[in-house]
């Protein structure tokens, strides 16, 4: 059976889907992106991810006017694909659309491109309980991190350098300080209180990351939204990352430096069952969601 894409107003096999090469996301990377996860049909923090999107579409100035249709599309999209049970994760793309190569917008007629696939998007177990391993880098991206561009390349860079070391992600430091990971949020944990950089230009606001800290502040958690200094690293309890599809996962070990005794801790632990109760056990009614962290 085909998967079936929507590529601008329209469902289609995916093999029969064509985007031009005048597409300004060919040339100039010219467009933004969203990733929504959905728990058994249902989407988690739906409308967060519209007003992200809207504020990326804002900062590059595409002019989209289909967003409130974009949940109903959403929803047909999983149904034709017949992923209404499971776990699904939901890519779309909007770039300023097609044109000859220039370097100034095109006039008010061009029309934007929007192409929504859907995919598999189980949880990854055994680095959810086991933890994993980063490298550390130096940002070498834009100043503009917090617009969800798809000009990734310094972190498809990165990333493959973590594959390469035997890692499964990679920190970027900015002036000696964590800033964010690859594609996920930075979090680490000292005395019991979890600290993690603030929305800035230098991160995504991280949709994932904005839910810890609700489960944080009602579990009386204290969360300080100020950047870790890497040369501070080796006086934390424990370190996690954040992301849609990384959820709450556990880091062992930074570089060479394994992290305390090597074991994912007991705040990240807390967070993690906390998150895991909302997504897999309210949304997605998943009663046996607790097993997958279980020593």
């Amino acid at each position: 059976m085909s998967t079936i894409v929507y590529l601008n107003d329209a469902f289609i096999p995916k093999e029969k889907a064509c985007i031009s090469p005048d597409d300004r996301g060919f040339y100039f990377a010219d467009g933004i992106y969203e990733v929504i996860k959905y728990y058994n049909g249902k989407a988690f923090c739906l409308s967060d991810h519209m007003e992200r999107l809207r504020r990326s579409l804002s900062s590059i100035r595409i002019n989209f006017t289909g967003i409130d249709q974009i949940e109903s599309l959403a929803n047909e999209l999983i149904h034709l694909n017949h992923m209404e049970e499971g776990y699904t994760g939901v890519y779309m793309q909007i770039t300023r659309g097609v044109n000859r190569r220039m370097h100034q917008f095109p006039d008010e007629s061009a029309c934007p491109t929007f192409y929504m696939n859907a995919y598999p998007l189980p949880p990854f177990i055994n680095e959810l309980k086991k933890g994993i391993r980063v490298i550390l880098r130096e940002d070498i991206r834009w100043q503009r991190c917090d617009i969800k561009s798809i000009m990734l390349l310094p972190n498809v860079l990165m990333y493959q350098e973590a594959i390469e070391n035997g890692a499964r992600e990679c920190f970027f430091v900015r002036d000696g300080y964590f800033t964010e990971s690859t594609h996920s949020n930075i979090f680490g944990v000292k005395n019991g209180e979890v600290y993690t950089h603030p929305d800035s230009n230098h991160i995504l606001p991280g949709i994932t990351k904005r839910i810890i800290v609700k489960i944080c502040n009602k579990a009386g958690i204290t969360v300080k939204e100020t950047p870790v200094r890497v040369k501070d690293c080796k006086y934390f309890d424990e370190f996690f990352i954040s992301g849609t599809g990384s959820e709450i996962m556990p880091v062992i070990q930074l570089g060479d430096i394994p992290v305390r005794n090597g074991k994912p801790g007991t705040i990240t632990r807390q967070i993690q069952q906390e998150f895991f109760r909302i997504t897999y056990g309210e949304i997605a009614g998943d009663e046996n969601y607790s097993k997958w962290i279980a020593d």
